[in-house]
């Protein structure tokens, strides 16, 4: 199952000629992954207090189409892999029925010693709530 949120573009993300500027989409992926964690009843503010941070170590996004000021886009995220001490978050922006850009994120799961750990078992159960899984 995949997340779904709705954000309207606000002048401030775009530039001169009113396309959304390319590094937002990256901000977009982390507002969507963030609210798909509340949703899945994990806040990532939870996670803090359990000592554990889920800092990016890898980024991808794919641009399909723009985006525009005043755009209603919708933001898809599903988990795309749980393994060992790393979450790969696939993330969409959507205008109506036109993808405009997909791409993923790596989250490396590190303590508060910043040291690297393996996903904890309540963030990998939390999570399988928006893990796509593939029928091929």
């Amino acid at each position: 199952m995949k997340h779904e949120m709705t954000y309207r573009v606000p002048y401030a993300d775009t530039d001169q000629m009113g396309v959304v500027y390319y590094a937002n989409y990256l901000e977009y992926f982390e507002r969507s992954r963030t609210e798909m964690l509340r949703a899945a009843g994990l806040p990532y503010s939870e996670l803090e207090k359990m000592g554990v941070f889920l800092p990016v170590s890898e980024a991808c996004c794919r641009y399909h189409d723009s985006a525009h000021y005043d755009d209603l886009l919708t933001f898809r995220s599903f988990v795309q892999d749980m393994r060992g001490v790393r979450l790969t978050i696939a993330s969409e922006v959507w205008r109506d029925d036109r993808l405009l850009v997909s791409g993923h994120v790596v989250l490396a799961c590190v303590n508060s010693d910043r040291k690297v750990v393996r996903l904890p078992a309540l963030l990998v159960e939390q999570c399988r709530k928006f893990q796509e899984v593939d029928h091929a």
